[in-house]
């Protein structure tokens, strides 16, 4: 593995700690939600966002898997990938936060 493979898999693990991250997030809402009277709406709210947290988190992984697979291309292919969908994945997050923050929900 030369030097784009390991960076190819350093972009790629950095994306899926994102979309991880925005998972977590949304996990923690929906924890906390459920202890709390009156907590259903954002327990409904992080319901709505978690088709877009699997849709990050299955692209970051599947540039993890092409990246780990090896070539030069693959890996030019996984980090493109993998770097749009962790930002994908950090802009929902920041977006759920916003909402959430401002009860927008």
């Amino acid at each position: 593995m030369g030097l784009i493979g390991i960076v190819a898999l350093l972009v790629t693990f950095v994306a899926l700690l994102a979309a991880a991250g925005h998972g977590a997030y949304l996990g923690m809402l929906t924890s906390a939600a459920k202890k709390r009277p009156g907590g259903q709406p954002v327990v409904d709210f992080a319901r709505k966002r978690l088709p877009v947290t699997a849709a990050t988190l299955g692209v970051t992984v599947l540039a993890l898997l092409i990246a780990a697979s090896g070539g030069a291309g693959a890996d030019v292919f996984a980090m493109l990938l993998g770097a749009g969908g962790g930002a994908g994945a950090l802009k929902a997050l920041q977006t759920t936060q916003t909402k959430f923050r401002n009860n927008d929900y």
